[in-house]
């Protein structure tokens, strides 16, 4: 049982961060990962929210597929914005990953990120075997 109580953490191709930090680990059928809107070179897109909306998107996705999963897996997403206007656009990319039943989801606004340039972060909770 001691086994099921470690995390373990999820191999991606996503930007290997300096920060002390994994993208994604996994715990007790669990899957606990952060997405922020960073190309393969670490850097935040250009591009506004739209852009880095698909950004965060595909890096989720990426995630959920290392984990040998897919957006059916996700349980809730937590959404942060720096400007309750993004919500909309953002909303219209997600709804492009997702089918019902769709996941819980929280949305908050914020008055900013880890990196100033960012404008939107996804905390998400998928199920895993």
């Amino acid at each position: 049982m001691t086994s099921r109580l470690i995390k373990q953490a999820v191999k991606t191709e996503l930007f290997a961060s300096k920060a002390p930090l994994e993208w994604a680990v996994v715990n007790n059928g669990t899957l606990y990962t952060a997405q922020i809107p960073i190309n393969a070179s670490g850097e935040v897109v250009a591009g506004g929210i739209n852009a880095q909306s698909k950004q965060v998107m595909d890096n989720l996705m990426h995630t959920l597929e290392a984990a040998g999963v897919n957006s059916d897996a996700v349980l809730q997403v937590l959404i942060y914005v720096t400007d309750r206007s993004y919500l909309a656009e953002f909303n219209k990319v997600y709804s492009q990953y997702f089918t019902a039943p769709f996941p819980n989801r929280a949305a908050m606004v914020i008055a900013g990120l880890a990196r100033e340039e960012m404008l939107v972060e996804l905390v998400v909770y998928a199920a895993v075997n």
